[in-house]
C-alpha cells in the first residue's frame, strides 16, 4: 500500500470514528457545536454543548481501547487545552464557561468508550 493510500485510509477511519462518537454524544442529549474546530493552538475533534457546559472531545481509534488511550500524548493534551481555552475565549462567559475535556476511544469493532474529564489539569 502506498503512503498516499495509507494516509487516506487513516483520514477516513478517523472521520468515521468522529462520526460514531458524535452520534453517541447526540444520543445522550448533547448538541454538536463544532467538528474539527481549528484555532491557532490546534484542532479539537468535537465540541458539544451540554446545557450550559461545553464538552471538548478528543477522538482516538485503534484496535483496542488501551491502544487508543496510548495515542493521547502529553504534548497533545497541552495542545487540546490551549485550543479549548482559545475556543472558550470566543464565548460570552469566556474562561468562566463550565467545561470539561473528554477522551473518546473507538476500538476495532466500532465500540465507543468515553472517559469524561480525561484532561482535567487545565
Amino acid at each position: 500500500m502506498t503512503k498516499q493510500v495509507t494516509g487516506k485510509c487513516a483520514y477516513f477511519s478517523g472521520e468515521s470514528a468522529e462520526d460514531q462518537v458524535a452520534a453517541f454524544y447526540q444520543r445522550h442529549g448533547h448538541s454538536l457545536a463544532a467538528k474539527r474546530w481549528r484555532g491557532k493552538a490546534g484542532e479539537i475533534d468535537l465540541i458539544f454543548n451540554a446545557g450550559s457546559e461545553v464538552v471538548f472531545v478528543e477522538v482516538k481509534k485503534a484496535k483496542s481501547f488501551a491502544q487508543a488511550a496510548q495515542r493521547v500524548s502529553m504534548r497533545q493534551q497541552k495542545r487540546i487545552c490551549l485550543a479549548a481555552e482559545e475556543y472558550l475565549g470566543t464565548l460570552p462567559d469566556g474562561l468562566l464557561t463550565p467545561m470539561r475535556v473528554d477522551a473518546a476511544f473507538v476500538n476495532g469493532f466500532g465500540a465507543v468508550e468515553i472517559v469524561e474529564n480525561a484532561i482535567s489539569a487545565f
